[in-house]
């Protein structure tokens, strides 16, 4: 059945189709083309979300009532950007990179999206970072989109700080096609899946390198 699922997909979701529905449900503006184009401009990795993905984040934020967020893996700012218009007004973001030439950049996007008072751009490796943002803790939702090899790692802090019923997402949740290969950043992944399938309400949504989603259940679940 999922074969044929896939198949489907694949063949009603002509371009044509993806285009229209992409400018009816999430139509882009200056503040986020800018932080689409910012790493092809910067000389840096484009490997950001895309549109769609973005706007998944935008609606589970919502509909989790999150406050406080945290985000493994700024790049440039796009997906940031999506996540702090998820946010009320009272509402924060922390979002982590290791590279400060690409947290320079994501400063300066977040700026003129005019959502630097939501959004604290921090600098460092997140294995190190991470622990020293848990007393902002308990989190209503952890975005990870950073090293592969790490996912497992990030996915254990953040149910140690998420609260229950806050929201794990984990982007490249099929590693690249090699989610089931015989090598480090595989197994990390598969674990990240495995332990977040054991904690949380879960599944992986079929974006194209699939987003997996989890709900922390409470301990008496």
């Amino acid at each position: 059945m999922a074969d044929v699922a896939s198949r489907a997909g694949d063949r009603y979701a002509t371009p044509q189709i993806l285009d229209w529905v992409a400018r009816t449900h999430h139509p882009a503006d200056s503040g986020l083309n800018r932080a689409f184009m910012a790493p092809a401009a910067h000389d840096m990795p484009e490997i950001q979300v895309g549109p769609a993905e973005g706007r998944l984040l935008e609606v589970l934020l919502r509909l989790a009532g999150a406050r406080k967020v945290v985000e493994i893996g700024t790049l440039a700012g796009y997906s940031a950007l999506w996540i702090a218009r998820a946010l009320p007004e009272d509402g924060h973001l922390w979002t982590i990179e290791a590279d400060s030439a690409h947290a320079a950049v994501a400063r300066e996007v977040i700026a003129d999206a005019g959502c630097s008072q939501r959004v604290t751009v921090v600098e460092g490796d997140a294995l190190e970072t991470l622990p020293k943002l848990s007393d902002f803790g308990p989190f209503c939702a952890v975005f990870i989109d950073a090293d592969k090899a790490r996912y497992d790692r990030y996915g254990r802090w953040a149910t140690e700080n998420l609260r229950d019923g806050g929201l794990l997402i984990g982007d490249n949740a099929y590693l690249f096609g090699h989610l089931l290969e015989d090598r480090e950043d595989a197994k990390a992944m598969r674990n990240f899946h495995e332990e977040m399938a054991a904690r949380y309400l879960s599944l992986c949504v079929p974006t194209p390198d699939g987003l997996a989603v989890g709900v922390k259940l409470g301990s008496d679940t």
